[in-house]
């Protein structure tokens, strides 16, 4: 069905996409071995590298354990202030650790904490094996497996509550930013003992205080999330910040050092705020085409969007954007004003394809009898003139 751009918003785009072009992301490198960029704000991917790849998680995976941990005291199923018990499986691990026995009785806040700051094995089994459906490790892993999958998460599997080195243990960079941002959205009120830089459990090995997330304190807005490292993953990092509301979730894995891990953390965070902004696309209301109504009292109508649209755009480089209208089928009358008819569908340059709704700016009513049979008439006409076929 034809329809015109208006004057206001095809002078409007050029000016815009003229100070776009290539996205910023064709000219991101790392060298890890997986990694993921995302700005939740806006939910645009801004950079993907064997982002679906099962690779090892190393401590990552707590993050999985944690969010059936904050699940499970949000349900009531857990008290912050209850106790539990550490087995002799649980205060075994090694590595990084909270450095329970089996004569501990920590607190569900205590554990939450240390599996968070401290990255302790031996916290996370302790909540595994509290919530497990049979009392063990092995079981709630299992758990864990079957609810990554209803969280969206395709290229994980489990077979223990911390990410020690296990075959199977396997987690896609592109999943663990999945669940980063279910933990953000979904528990809020947690979310915040992610930044916390220190925790002393009980008093015991002051040595083993600090949060290892090499972002925190940067004074770069990172809040989060949780590092990893074993032989075979490397060096790895959930991380989250957020600058002038927008907030940035990467996943970067397989890095070489600790050391490359915080440099790389802190290249990404700065990339994405500074190579992208939000631009204020379509005003609420703006008529952004008019377009063709069948059986109408009137012939044409201007089609609108609902709000103010904003859109996460890359700042630099020169180039064209293209933008089409698709329709959701015929229009026809009757039609009332703020009825979803279309959609305006352009892509950023590297970025994901963006459809913005647009809607009726006004009712139509249906056209008079007389029209309608005009309207017919023609059909007919048109049809059976000489020269049509079928």
């Amino acid at each position: 069905m034809p329809f015109r751009l208006t004057t206001r918003l095809f002078l409007a785009a050029a000016a815009l996409f003229a100070q776009l072009g290539m996205a910023a992301a064709q000219g991101f490198e790392t060298p890890a071995r997986a990694a993921w960029v995302y700005d939740l704000t806006s939910d645009t991917l801004l950079f993907a590298k064997n982002a679906d790849e099962p690779l090892p998680p190393a401590s990552m995976s707590k993050l999985m354990t944690l969010y059936l941990a904050f699940e499970a005291v949000a349900n009531g199923r857990l008290t912050l202030e209850e106790t539990l018990p550490v087995s002799e499986h649980a205060a075994s691990y090694g590595g990084s650790s909270m450095f329970l026995d089996p004569r501990d009785r920590p607190s569900v806040s205590d554990l939450l904490h240390g599996t968070i700051v401290l990255s302790g094995n031996d916290s996370a089994a302790v909540l595994a094996e509290a919530l497990s459906p049979d009392g063990t490790e092995a079981g709630f892993a299992r758990l864990m497996t079957e609810r990554a999958v209803g969280l969206g998460m395709t290229a994980s599997h489990f077979v223990n509550s911390n990410g020690w080195p296990a075959d199977g243990q396997l987690m896609s960079v592109h999943d663990l930013g999945v669940l980063a941002e279910h933990l953000i959205r979904d528990y809020p009120t947690f979310y915040p003992i992610f930044s916390e830089q220190e925790f002393l459990y009980d008093g015991r090995v002051p040595s083993n205080t600090q949060n290892r997330n090499p972002i925190l304190g940067l004074g770069i807005g990172a809040d989060g999330l949780k590092t990893g490292h074993t032989e075979a993953a490397g060096y790895g990092l959930v991380g989250s910040a957020e600058q002038n509301g927008r907030r940035i979730v990467f996943v970067v894995t397989g890095l070489s050092s600790a050391a490359e891990r915080a440099s790389e953390g802190e290249k990404i965070l700065t990339w994405a705020f500074r190579n992208f902004a939000m631009k204020t696309m379509l005003h609420k209301d703006e008529v952004v085409a008019t377009t063709d109504v069948w059986m109408g009292a009137v012939d044409k109508i201007d089609l609108t969007v609902a709000a103010d649209v904003s859109v996460l755009m890359p700042l630099l480089g020169v180039g064209d954007i293209e933008a089409q209208i698709v329709y959701r089928g015929p229009i026809a009358a009757p039609i009332v004003a703020g009825t979803e008819l279309a959609d305006l569908v352009f892509t950023p340059p590297g970025l994901s394809e963006i459809r913005v709704p647009l809607v009726a700016a006004t009712d139509v009513e249906p056209a008079g009898v007389g029209k309608r049979i005009g309207n017919a008439a023609a059909i007919l006409m048109s049809k059976f003139a000489p020269g049509s076929a079928e």
